[in-house]
């Protein structure tokens, strides 16, 4: 018998409620609705945070466990400017039964992720979803021409970290909170960056990325757009990190990234073209490779 059971068997009981937010970029934040603050596995549970939850809704099948958690927002804790920037979207959630006497006496009651987010009243409510969530998602591969890979991720295998394919540089010039303007970009060629990254390392705004709509010069300068303003103010001398883009296309695969082989489109399926082509007498009916130029 656990512990924790033969603290519930004994009637009497001392448990508080913990949870432990992690944001995607690694930050933690402590929470407890005990009168005092609590700490354990290198977390401390702040007791002053105006945090509450309702009750875990659970099943042993495979329907999505939810709860929700709602809190006052302060500058000590979370904050209406990091919600609004999407800081907490997506944060691990986890919850315990603790034994307030002795915290080594704990019980996980609840894993999974913060869903919707809303504010009012100076406050906060979060849906919380737990981990069967993600079996709501679709699965599988779709077969297309263009590659299904995120630049980047573990089946495109491609570094981008690579010499060439980022650059870190100060804010010059933002316009319209979308378009950042430089006095150049040396060694990097027009469009390099389309359908790339920005991510911001610096500033109020950092940790928050988005994709990059545009990159081309205008008016004698190198002009980056990206597709959304950021959820929170960039200004000049702000640090952000530019990364290449992929136009998912076979031939930008061999050609820029020199990564065909981890390709994951299917650039010879068969298209509309095809379904509506007919026997042609000048045509190369030869029934050979269809790279027989080399291309790849």
């Amino acid at each position: 018998m656990s512990a924790f059971q033969e603290h519930l068997d004994q009637g009497l009981t001392t448990l508080a409620r913990c949870w432990a937010l992690t944001r995607r970029d690694g930050t933690v934040y402590g929470f407890t609705d005990h009168d005092r603050d609590l700490a354990f596995d290198g977390i401390t549970f702040k007791a002053d945070a105006g945090l509450t939850a309702r009750a875990i809704i659970s099943g042993t099948g495979l329907a999505v466990d939810n709860s929700e958690a709602m809190g006052a927002l302060s500058d000590a804790a979370i904050t209406e400017d990091d919600i609004e920037a999407g800081r907490f979207d997506g944060a691990l959630v986890q919850a315990w039964l603790v034994n307030w006497a002795d915290v080594a006496v704990r019980s996980l009651r609840f894993t999974g992720h913060i869903g919707e987010l809303r504010r009012e009243g100076g406050a906060f409510h979060a849906e919380l979803r737990g981990l069967t969530e993600a079996l709501n998602q679709p699965q599988g591969r779709v077969y297309q021409t263009p590659c299904s890979a995120i630049l980047g991720d573990s089946r495109c295998r491609f570094d981008l970290e690579t010499e060439g394919f980022h650059t870190e540089v100060a804010v010059e010039v933002l316009e319209e909170d979308r378009r950042f303007r430089f006095s150049d970009l040396r060694g990097f060629e027009p469009a390099w960056f389309e359908r790339g990254r920005l991510v911001v390392l610096s500033g109020a705004a950092a940790g928050l990325v988005s994709v990059i709509k545009r990159d081309r010069f205008r008016d004698g300068v190198r002009e980056v757009e990206i597709w959304e303003a950021l959820r929170a103010p960039v200004v000049a001398g702000d640090r952000i990190r530019l990364e290449a883009g992929c136009d998912k296309r076979a031939e930008t695969c061999k050609a820029k990234f020199s990564n065909f082989l981890n390709y994951q489109g299917f650039p010879d399926i068969p298209g509309d073209d095809w379904l509506m082509s007919t026997p042609s007498r000048g045509g190369q009916n030869t029934g050979g490779s269809q790279r027989r130029e080399g291309l790849f």
